[in-house]
């Protein structure tokens, strides 16, 4: 077990997996944790894209930063980045962003049915981005010569 470096840590949160986001809720209650497709280049922001007017988008406004957490969980592969940070921009997400997240997940075969699909559920978007401040990693893959 040891934590991934820089590279590491920016290539692996760079992958497409699904992430799970958590942000603080009210007193009394657990902080909402939810799975969300993202977007990263390393380097760059978090961006999230999810329908207006969610409790998550509310809290998210409220705290002003989020925590994701990314996860391979395989037999001899199991790696994790935790990365959390102030939210830079919340703003209308255009329909190219959805597409863009759509095939980053979907491939673009699928991708155009799925966001005609969600458009009629979720008509208006927000990105929310997001500075990556603190990260946590862990790489529990053994060295090759072991």
């Amino acid at each position: 077990m040891r934590p991934m470096t820089r590279a590491e840590r920016e290539a692996f949160l760079a992958e497409p997996y699904v992430g799970i986001l958590s942000v603080t809720a009210e007193p009394e209650r657990a902080p909402l944790t939810a799975p969300i497709w993202y977007e990263y280049r390393p380097g760059g922001l978090v961006k999230v894209i999810t329908p207006a007017g969610l409790r998550k988008v509310q809290l998210i406004e409220a705290a002003g930063r989020f925590a994701l957490c990314v996860q391979v969980a395989v037999i001899d592969d199991y790696r994790y980045v935790s990365v959390e940070g102030p939210v830079t921009e919340i703003r209308p997400a255009s329909k190219q962003e959805g597409y863009d997240m759509a095939v980053r997940y979907m491939g673009p075969a699928r991708a155009t049915d799925y966001v005609n699909a969600t458009a009629k559920s979720a008509p208006s978007n927000v990105a929310i981005l997001m500075r990556p401040q603190r990260w946590n990693t862990v790489d529990f893959r053994l060295p090759l010569d072991q």
